[in-house]
C-alpha cells in the first residue's frame, strides 16, 4: 500500500511539474510586418485560379513563402508550366520536400477578400534584418495569361507614432486577354512595422 501512495504521489508531482513548465517546441510569435489584401474572383474553367505569395530581398531572392494555390505547389506545375512559373522558379519548388509544398501551399480560396501576413522571419523561422524588401503576388489567370504584382518596402521605416505605411502596388499583366483580369483586384499593401 505505502508503494502504490508513494508511486501516485510521485506521479502527480511529475505531471503537475511538466505541466507547468512552457513548451520548449512552442515557436515564437513575431508582430506582423507587412500584409497583404485583395480581391479574388474564382474563374469558370481550365487553367485559371492559380496564384503565390511571396517576400523578396532587395538582391531578388526569395526569403519566404506566404501561400501558394496546393495545385501548382503539388505537381500541377509540372503538366502545365505556365502555372505561377515565377514563384515555381524562386522558390525552387522541384527541389523540395511534401512537407516543405505542404507548409507553404492550400486549397484555393472561395471568392472574396483575402489577406496574407508576414511576420518578419525568413523561410526558417529567424527574424530578417530591417532594410528593403519586395512583397510579391504573382497569379496565373487563364493559361499563359498572367498577373505580377509587386511591392517595395523598407522593413524598420515606421516612426514612432506611425501606424502603417502604403506602399504602391506596381501591377503588370502579360498575355492578351483581358477578360480573366478580375480574377485578382484591389490590391493593397500595407507594412506594419
Amino acid at each position: 500500500m505505502r508503494h502504490l501512495v508513494f508511486v501516485l504521489i510521485f506521479s502527480v508531482t511529475v505531471i503537475s511539474h511538466t505541466s507547468a513548465q512552457p513548451s520548449q517546441q512552442q515557436t515564437p510569435r513575431f508582430t506582423p510586418a507587412a500584409e497583404i489584401t485583395f480581391t479574388f474572383t474564382r474563374q469558370t474553367g481550365s487553367a485559371s485560379n492559380q496564384y503565390a505569395v511571396w517576400i523578396e530581398n532587395a538582391q531578388g531572392q526569395l526569403i519566404k513563402t506566404l501561400y501558394a494555390t496546393r495545385w501548382t505547389a503539388a505537381g500541377g506545375y509540372r503538366s502545365r508550366p505556365a502555372s505561377i512559373p515565377v514563384w515555381v522558379r524562386q522558390s525552387g519548388l522541384a527541389g523540395m520536400t511534401s512537407s516543405q509544398v505542404d507548409a507553404v501551399s492550400g486549397a484555393t480560396p472561395r471568392t472574396g477578400a483575402v489577406t496574407y501576413t508576414w511576420d518578419g522571419t525568413d523561410s526558417r523561422g529567424a527574424l530578417v534584418p530591417s532594410g528593403d524588401y519586395t512583397l510579391v503576388l504573382e497569379g496565373t489567370l487563364r493559361w499563359e495569361n498572367q498577373v505580377l504584382c509587386r511591392a517595395l518596402f523598407r522593413l524598420g521605416q515606421l516612426t514612432s507614432g506611425q501606424n502603417a505605411a502604403s506602399p504602391q502596388v506596381h501591377i503588370e499583366y502579360t498575355g492578351d486577354s483581358t477578360a480573366e483580369r478580375s480574377m485578382i483586384a484591389d490590391v493593397r499593401v500595407r507594412v506594419l512595422r
